[in-house]
């Protein structure tokens, strides 16, 4: 009996996965989801590494961000070949691997087989942002989730008195792992630490001590960059908060709180869309939330009925809500619009639409099934009417760079067949080129992208190719939806007496043929900042 019921389960199972699957292959084979120039970055590295002998620590021009995505990356391309497709297969797997944790967690935290089943259909049909971030790479998004995972599936299993060193060490290299992959997995690591603090009190010492040695050895690679780097890994923590481009300008806790609820939650629970302000369904947003704020109040109620018989799942669930919470709001990370810092929130959120939903069936056939239809056909919706905009499912959040690679192909060939490969772009079009002709064309990223032409030092962050465009003989300018800034290009190279012809491609700009060679600090062309 036991086994042909675990067999149902294996088997229920597998078609969520396929389910999974069946969802992102019809985004990659729709093209839905851009290929931007922070995934070419990741992709990039991962070639570098196989090509070249390189070994980067972390995202090329940040101590920030391991380099365990391009590594994998890297192994891809030796079996499959170099391609974004192959780049977005290593995503896809990894997302598998994350179902099936959150399938685990659930059995974990809700003692119910039904429960990790809802909670699995929920993930492999989720709101926008989890398909987002799980199927393009930024570097390291679905590694760190994944490895959250298993410290809270690790941490509840020992809190229950699953004991044993072989545990205690696997919690500390998934942490030390997920640090150096990316720090957002410390909203994992402070609530488990209080938590097993909480269970188990000092009386595992020699649990802790192997956990914390696992840790160090697996996070090995960020405390040996930052002790030999001047301690630039601390500083990206600790100090001051306009060392990366990628990062947000401080907004004001106020404004931060406002945007934890109005941006952040609306983008987590598939309301709003992470790229724009533009909401999926006002009139549908309304049950939605409702069905939501059920789910948060029955985590509750779970919570506070679980410690009567002593178990303190749920209790880390909400711990983990109440960090990062309170973390996105307390710090410059809440200034971030994207909404990616919020990922690990599908954790309770996923957990607890579970556990309402499998005690609706209990109690109403009629009401789980209208509320289970509604929930993932309204994060379906919203996959198909991503896919269908302008922007379509983009990690872009810039309007004027929200376009797709429709015309990348031919941007390449007609470089090519100037034979001026070689020039100047802005960060958004530079790698993104540079990895889809194999590194043929080498746009080096010394022009600005912002509104105000302020120009980012930190944008040039593979510094090998603006020395390879420096030596070249002759240069081209590209441009990409930037009116204001082709016009400044003309006045200077007018004011320069330099002759050029232009060519428009969609959305880029080519500026080519130059009479003499030319570089943006001789043109003057606009204001450079060395932090923002």
């Amino acid at each position: 009996m036991f086994c042909c019921r675990q067999g149902r389960q294996f088997l229920l199972l597998g078609i969520i996965v396929l389910l999974a699957l069946a969802l992102k292959g019809a985004l990659l084979a729709a093209d839905a989801v851009p290929f931007n120039s922070d995934e070419a970055v990741v992709g990039l590295m991962a070639r570098h590494i196989l090509l070249k002998g390189e070994r980067p620590v972390f995202y090329y021009g940040q101590a920030y961000m391991g380099s365990l995505d391009a590594w994998l990356i890297a192994g891809a391309f030796a079996l499959l070949g170099i391609s974004t497709l192959t780049m977005r297969l290593v995503q896809v797997l990894l997302f598998i691997g994350l179902l099936v944790s959150y399938w685990l967690l659930a059995r974990r935290f809700c003692r119910s087989e039904e429960a990790a089943l809802l909670c699995a259909l929920y993930i492999a049909l989720p709101p926008v942002l989890l398909t987002l971030y799980t199927t393009a790479t930024l570097g390291g998004y679905n590694e760190v989730l994944l490895l959250g995972n298993l410290v809270l599936l690790l941490a509840h299993d020992l809190a229950e008195g699953k004991e044993s060193g072989l545990r205690w060490l696997a919690l500390g290299a998934a942490a030390g792992l997920g640090f150096w992959t990316l720090g957002l997995i410390v909203v994992y690591l402070v609530p488990v630490g209080l938590f097993l603090l909480w269970r188990l009190r000092w009386r595992p010492w020699r649990g802790y001590l192997l956990a914390v040695l696992a840790f160090l050895v697996f996070s090995s690679p960020w405390w040996v960059y930052n002790f030999t780097h001047s301690q630039a890994c601390l500083l990206v923590l600790c100090g001051p908060p306009a060392t990366d481009p990628c990062l947000s300008p401080v907004l004001p806790p106020g404004t931060r709180l406002a945007g934890f609820f109005l941006i952040g939650l609306t983008g987590l629970l598939g309301l709003r869309y992470p790229w724009s302000a533009e909401w999926v369904s006002l009139p549908l947003s309304v049950p939605i939330l409702i069905f939501y704020e059920a789910a948060a109040a029955y985590g509750y109620y779970r919570w506070r009925a679980n410690r009567r018989f002593g178990h303190g799942g749920y209790g880390l669930l909400w711990l983990l809500a109440g960090f990062l919470s309170l973390s996105f709001v307390g710090t410059r990370f809440g200034s971030d619009p994207t909404g990616r810092y919020l990922l690990p929130l599908y954790v309770p959120v996923s957990i607890f639409s579970a556990d309402l939903l499998g005690m609706l069936r209990r109690r109403s056939r009629a009401l789980f099934t209208l509320a289970l239809f509604f929930v993932l056909a309204f994060n379906l919706v919203g996959h198909i009417q991503g896919a269908r905009g302008t922007a379509k499912i983009t990690t872009q959040f810039n309007p004027r760079f929200q376009f797709d690679n429709a015309y990348d192909a031919e941007l390449i060939a007609f470089l090519l067949d100037k034979g001026q490969p070689f020039g100047y772009s802005n960060y958004w079009v530079s790698y993104k080129i540079a990895f889809l002709s194999d590194e043929r064309v080498i746009l080096a990223p010394r022009l600005p992208y912002k509104e105000h032409l302020i120009y980012s030092e930190g944008d040039d962050r593979y510094p090998a190719y603006t020395v390879k465009v420096r030596e070249a003989d002759c240069v081209v300018y590209v441009t990409s939806n930037q009116p204001a800034l082709d016009a400044l290009l003309r006045e200077r190279l007018a004011r320069l007496g330099i002759a050029f012809q232009e060519e428009e491609i969609g959305p880029y700009r080519v500026f080519y043929n130059l009479s003499r060679r030319v570089s943006p600090e001789e043109l003057g062309a606009f204001t450079r900042d060395s932090t923002h």
